[in-house]
């Protein structure tokens, strides 16, 4: 008779593989906890600021995502225009806040304002928006890359397109906020003002109109 010596019990249980689903989960709800942290902590910024987000996507599904991006650039350089100049000249002003395919607009609470800084601070969206468009076709004529000449014509256009005269509704483009200011300086009893306030609206159409011409992207299609 054989002696078969006795085999010891194994101290481990074979490991079963994990089902999908519940790796799956596991990679879905720990970028979620991430973000619902980074919520909890800076709730108000990020409300704040998603606007300027989902501009960019909205632009980019257009346009693809270098001019989605430069677009927004130029609405943001535009509205930080009116932000820096409301606060130098004491006023609360809101950071920009972006309208997806209608722009972006910065508010200024409990506002009482004379016609004179009611008009530069009008009228310094345009000027930084000028200032932005110029920049970007400049670096684009030097590397010679289409896209960014072509982005710099359309800040020249927009920024130009936003000095007309015009009242929308309850929305007034800059070019009419800054015409108000000039007929009540006129009217008003400080006409010197408003000579330099037009003088200031007829140079900054002009040079809008230049950096049009100047950044024209020709086209070769029929």
């Amino acid at each position: 008779m054989s002696f078969q010596p006795e085999i010891p019990e194994r101290e481990y249980r074979p490991v079963h593989p994990e089902p999908a689903w519940r790796t799956l989960a596991r990679k879905i709800w720990a970028p979620i906890v991430v973000v619902g942290g980074l919520l909890v902590k800076f709730g108000f910024a990020f409300v704040k600021f998603a606007s300027i987000f989902i501009a960019v996507g909205g632009y980019a599904l257009l346009w693809g995502w270098q001019i989605g991006i430069g677009f927004v650039v130029l609405l943001l350089v535009h509205e930080l225009g009116h932000f820096v100049e409301a606060r130098r000249r004491g006023f609360n002003a809101s950071w920009p806040v972006f309208i997806p395919f209608f722009g972006a607009y910065v508010s200024i609470k409990n506002a009482l304002m004379n016609p004179w800084q009611s008009f530069w601070i009008a009228a310094a969206g345009p000027i930084s928006g000028g200032v932005g468009a110029a920049a970007i076709w400049v670096v684009g004529e030097q590397r010679n890359v289409l896209w960014l000449q072509a982005l710099g014509y359309i800040g020249f256009f927009l920024n130009l397109i936003n000095l007309i005269p015009a009242h929308l509704g309850i929305v007034n483009l800059d070019g009419a906020t800054m015409m108000d200011a000039i007929k009540t300086m006129r009217l008003g009893g400080t006409p010197g003002k408003a000579w330099t306030a037009s003088l200031v609206y007829g140079a900054l159409v002009l040079l809008l109109v230049v950096g049009m011409v100047g950044s024209q992207v020709t086209q070769h299609r029929l």
